[in-house]
């Protein structure tokens, strides 16, 4: 496959693309890996896509900690998983990826409708058993989405976590994340601790409460019900 027009010269950029690409297939054929697999495919149909900010270090562990702490609460076998603020649909991968998991379908949903394609072009192994939705998640009809788990793992980014909270059906587990990284201009809604993060929540029942040290900031992790 050749991922550079033939209209136009190469250049240094498409040389460093195409040796992305190159390598990221030949890591998926050395590890048998869905997910790096779906990353080749996105480096490869979407090389405007942020998939390196995705998926960097600080991502991926925070995501693997969520997938660790998840089986270890909940277990790892799930109806339908729904995970709001998806963007490229990472988690999702993740989720497929690891065979402590067994979800029979993930939804995920994001208000930026250019998201989705990547998404789907991620996740295009799990076939039918993935699907994504274009919404805000605060005008998502929950109770008829059926899902036995809602995950929201950038609560910093919404102005009212409990607002949205309420939206769910009562009963509905939850893994929800959250940080102290007040720095960044995005994030509208940090909280300065685990406690903080519990009491902005007000989860009725709390299964799992800590915290995820990394350079500049601790991610913050709640699983429990509505």
């Amino acid at each position: 496959m050749n991922t550079i027009s033939e209209n136009r010269p190469s250049t240094d950029a498409d040389a460093m693309h195409d040796a992305c690409f190159d390598l990221a297939r030949g890591i998926a054929a050395y590890t048998a890996s869905s997910l790096v697999a779906g990353l080749a495919r996105v480096i490869g149909r979407h090389p405007d896509a942020d998939i390196a900010n995705a998926f960097n270090h600080k991502q991926v562990a925070s995501k693997r900690w969520a997938c660790d702490k998840l089986f270890e609460t909940l277990g790892g076998h799930y109806e339908r998983i729904v995970i709001v603020g998806g963007w490229y649909g990472i988690l999702a991968a993740m989720l497929f990826d690891d065979p402590r998991f067994s979800p029979l379908r993930i939804t995920s949903i994001d208000i930026d409708a250019a998201v989705e394609t990547v998404a789907r072009t991620l996740n295009q192994a799990a076939g039918a058993r993935f699907d994504t939705m274009t919404a805000d998640m605060y005008a998502v009809d929950y109770g008829a989405l059926g899902a036995d788990l809602v995950v929201n793992t950038s609560c910093e980014h919404i102005a009212d976590v409990a607002g949205w909270l309420a939206r769910l059906p009562r009963g509905s587990r939850v893994l929800l994340q959250s940080n102290d990284y007040f720095a960044e201009p995005t994030h509208i809604n940090c909280v300065p601790s685990v406690e903080a993060f519990a009491g902005q929540a007000k989860l009725a029942s709390l299964q799992f409460a800590g915290g995820f040290r990394t350079k500049n900031y601790t991610r913050f992790m709640l699983i429990g019900a509505t």
